[in-house]
C-alpha cells in the first residue's frame, strides 16, 4: 500500500483552520472603522443622522453644509455650505418616509463664529433627500432663537427645539410656516445659558427633550397631537451638558453628553435612568445616530471656539465620526 506523505494527510485538519483564518481576515477587511475623519480644518461637527443604507449625514457648527458619508466610502461636501440660504447647521435630521433631510440654519455671528454667508436669524431647512436640492425654508417665528435639533411625530410634523428660548416649534406637514407648539418657563434659559437641546419622541407617544447647560430631563404629555403637561425627569447620575437625542427601538435613548459621554436611558416612571456607554471622550459628544448595533457620535470640539480660554488652540485634526458597539439593554 502506497502512503501519503505526512503533510497531505494533515491537509483535511489544516482546512478548517485555513477557512476560519481567511473568513476572519475577509471579515475584518469588511468590518466598519471605528473612525472616520471629515474633511476640512473648520468641520467642528455639530449633529448626525443616517438613514437605513447606513448612509451619514453630519453638520458642521462653523463651516455649515451637511457632509455626507455612504457605506464603505469617504466623508465628501454633499450641500455646500451657504447653500439655499443656510449659515451655521445644527440638527440634521433624515426623514425617509418624506424623503427629506431636516436641517436646522443659525446665525452665530454673535458667538464670534462667522459661519458661510451673511444670511440673518434661525430657519428649519428641508432638502431632498435623494438629490439634496433645497425644498423648504421655515424661518424660526420668535426670538432670539438658535434652530438646535430635529425629531418627526406620529403626525409626520417635524418637531424643533429653541436654545435660547423657552419654545419646541411644530412644522406641519405641507406647511412652511413654524408655529409654537410647547412654551414653558421650565425651558427658559437664564444669562448666558444654553437651553433646549435634543429632541425625541417615545415609543409611549409622549415628546422628550433635555437642556444643554443645565443638563435637565423633561417629557411632555402628548394627546392627539396637543401638548400637554412637563414633568422633570429625575436623573439616576449627574449628566454634563446634555446634547443630541435619539430614540431606541426598545423604548430607550441614545444620548450625547458635551462633557465627554454617550449614554442610554431608560424612562421609569418620572425618574431616568443613565447607562454610560462609553466615556472620557475627548472634544465633547454633539450628535448620535444608530446604524445596526453601532452608535455613530460627533465629536465637536466646540469649545475650541466658544470657550475663551480654549480659542486660539485649535482643533485636534482630523476631526472625526467614532463608531461605539451597541449592546442589549
Amino acid at each position: 500500500m502506497t502512503r501519503s506523505p505526512a503533510w497531505k494527510r494533515l491537509i483535511p485538519l489544516l482546512i478548517p483552520v485555513l477557512a476560519g483564518s481567511i473568513g476572519g481576515a475577509a471579515n475584518t477587511l469588511s468590518a466598519a472603522p471605528e473612525s472616520i475623519p471629515l474633511p476640512g480644518d473648520a468641520a467642528y461637527p455639530e449633529s448626525i443622522t443616517s438613514t437605513a443604507d447606513g448612509t451619514l449625514y453630519v453638520s458642521s457648527f462653523a463651516s455649515g453644509g451637511v457632509l455626507r458619508v455612504r457605506p464603505g466610502a469617504e466623508a465628501e461636501i454633499w450641500i455646500k455650505p451657504g447653500a439655499f440660504e443656510t449659515r451655521s447647521t445644527f440638527g440634521v435630521l433624515a426623514d425617509e418616509k418624506s424623503g427629506i433631510l431636516w436641517v436646522c440654519s443659525n446665525d452665530l455671528s454673535a458667538l464670534g463664529v462667522k459661519g458661510p454667508s451673511e444670511v440673518k436669524g434661525a430657519a428649519l431647512k428641508g432638502f431632498d433627500l435623494t438629490t439634496g436640492e433645497g425644498r423648504i425654508s421655515a424661518p424660526f417665528p420668535v426670538s432670539p432663537a438658535i434652530c438646535n435639533d430635529i425629531t418627526i411625530g406620529p403626525d409626520g410634523a417635524a418637531y424643533v427645539t429653541n436654545t435660547l428660548g423657552p419654545q419646541i416649534l411644530r412644522l406641519k406637514p405641507g406647511s412652511g410656516t413654524l408655529e409654537v407648539w410647547k412654551s414653558d418657563p421650565l425651558f427658559a434659559p437664564e444669562g448666558k445659558e444654553a437651553g433646549l437641546d435634543g429632541i425625541a419622541f417615545g415609543k409611549d407617544g409622549h415628546l422628550y427633550v433635555n437642556t444643554y447647560t443645565k443638563a435637565e430631563l423633561f417629557r411632555i404629555a402628548v394627546t392627539d397631537g396637543v401638548a400637554g403637561a412637563v414633568t422633570p425627569l429625575t436623573p439616576s447620575r449627574v449628566v454634563v451638558l446634555a446634547d443630541g437625542l435619539r430614540p431606541l427601538e426598545d423604548g430607550s435613548f441614545l444620548m450625547a453628553e458635551g462633557g465627554g459621554r454617550l449614554d442610554r436611558i431608560t424612562v421609569e416612571g418620572d425618574a431616568a435612568r443613565i447607562e454610560p456607554l462609553k466615556d472620557n471622550i475627548a472634544g465633547g459628544v454633539t450628535g448620535v445616530t444608530k446604524v445596526g448595533n453601532t452608535a455613530w457620535i460627533t465629536v465637536g470640539q466646540l469649545a475650541a471656539l466658544t470657550d475663551p480660554a480654549k480659542k486660539g488652540a485649535g482643533p485636534d485634526l482630523p476631526f472625526r465620526l467614532h463608531a461605539i458597539p451597541l449592546k442589549s439593554p
